[in-house]
């Protein structure tokens, strides 16, 4: 079991910044990839970014291409997400999920493929 919890979001005007946090319970994180997702109102849920176990393999979907940047640190068992250059459309509740395997991008952007997921936290850009 893996709990996660998120933290970082807030209210933020047009080309501001954030870097969201995702702190992971247990001594498993580093066998994990880890995503991010986001949600906004009225809208089906949408991946943003996921990062392999060690780091090395990222995936980016093409909305944060140049702007966010998903990183790791397995001593502390946490992922973030800089957001950078945000806009109003980046609106939405993010989350952060682990999966036990993830080995294709098919894969990294499927929400069925994650087993474990955190309650969200709040980002809203102001125009």
């Amino acid at each position: 079991q893996v709990q996660l919890v998120e933290s970082g979001g807030g209210l933020v005007q047009a080309g501001g910044s954030l870097r969201l946090s995702c702190a992971a319970s247990g001594r498993t994180f580093s066998t994990y990839a880890m995503g991010w997702f986001r949600q906004a109102p009225g809208k089906e849920r949408e991946f943003v970014e996921a990062i392999s176990r060690s780091g090395g393999v990222r995936y980016v979907a093409e909305s944060a291409k140049g702007r966010f940047t998903i990183s790791r640190d397995n001593a502390k068992n946490t992922v973030y997400l800089q957001m950078n250059s945000l806009k109003p459309e980046d609106t939405a509740v993010y989350y952060c999920a682990a999966a036990r395997s993830l080995t294709t991008t098919a894969q990294a952007i499927g929400i069925t493929s994650y087993d474990y997921w955190g309650q969200g936290t709040q980002v809203t850009v102001s125009s």
